[in-house]
């Protein structure tokens, strides 16, 4: 791996380019929502064409690190009051808050919001009962789509076991002994992400590695993959944050 420098105006960022073996042609770029620039080139691209190929995208990358910042800058701390911003599935919903000394505590969805009841209403309370109904809805909306995807894979007869938890960075893994584990936050992402996520850990259960059979089999059932894969690197600061 190696550093360099992308000029454009009067504006410099560093890039770290990769050689990777599952590319024969492409030259792909990602700015992660942290500000890092990387670029991925088939071992046999020579260092000028990579860098040609990097000063030509020069503008969509300054952009996207823009977009990177403003979206570190509205990734803060959740503080779990009422008008509060919360994701479901890809959408945005309304936090709304209500303090019910004798009513049963319950969360629902209502008209965009999500409506949390609760004898008290401090942010204690109503962070524990939200994510208690995101694990929840979680665990009966990813074995729904487990169910489905697997159904059309070769290499599977039945479901693995689906174990959820909450994890920093990871979306997702597969253990050792065949079991998929999934964070619990990936249900806050939009539906088409999910898949992408359950897929991508089912494929290691016939390639364990990130191999270049394992990109293949991922690309055969998922050709969008790299699209989508972007787009949840771009969201994850957002729905990643507690």
């Amino acid at each position: 791996m190696t550093v360099e420098t992308l000029r454009y105006g009067d504006r410099e960022t560093d890039y770290r380019v990769a050689s990777a073996d599952r590319l024969t042609e492409k030259i792909l770029i990602h700015v992660h929502p942290n500000g890092d620039v990387e670029v991925e080139a088939p071992p046999n691209r020579e260092a000028a064409d990579i860098k040609v190929a990097v000063q030509k995208r020069a503008r969509w990358i300054f952009e996207n690190l823009d977009s990177a910042k403003d979206t570190q800058t509205y990734a803060l701390p959740r503080e779990y009051v009422g008008g509060e911003t919360h994701f479901y599935l890809g959408r945005r919903y309304r936090l709304l808050v209500r303090a019910e000394p004798k009513a049963p505590s319950s969360v629902k969805l209502v008209r965009g919001c999500i409506e949390i009841t609760a004898p008290v209403a401090d942010k204690a309370a109503v962070k524990r009962r939200l994510l208690q109904w995101y694990r929840v809805r979680a665990d009966d909306y990813f074995q729904r789509r487990l169910d489905h995807i697997v159904a059309g894979l070769e290499w599977i007869t039945d479901p693995p076991p689906m174990k959820m938890m909450y994890m920093e960075r990871q979306w997702g893994s597969c253990s050792p002994v065949g079991s998929i584990n999934l964070n619990v936050a990936l249900i806050r992402a939009p539906r088409h992400c999910i898949d992408y996520v359950l897929l991508h850990e089912l494929c290691h259960l016939r390639e364990h590695n990130h191999s270049k059979k394992f990109y293949a089999l991922l690309h055969k059932h998922a050709p969008d993959w790299v699209a989508t894969k972007a787009e949840l690197d771009g969201l994850a600061e957002l729905l990643l944050v507690e």
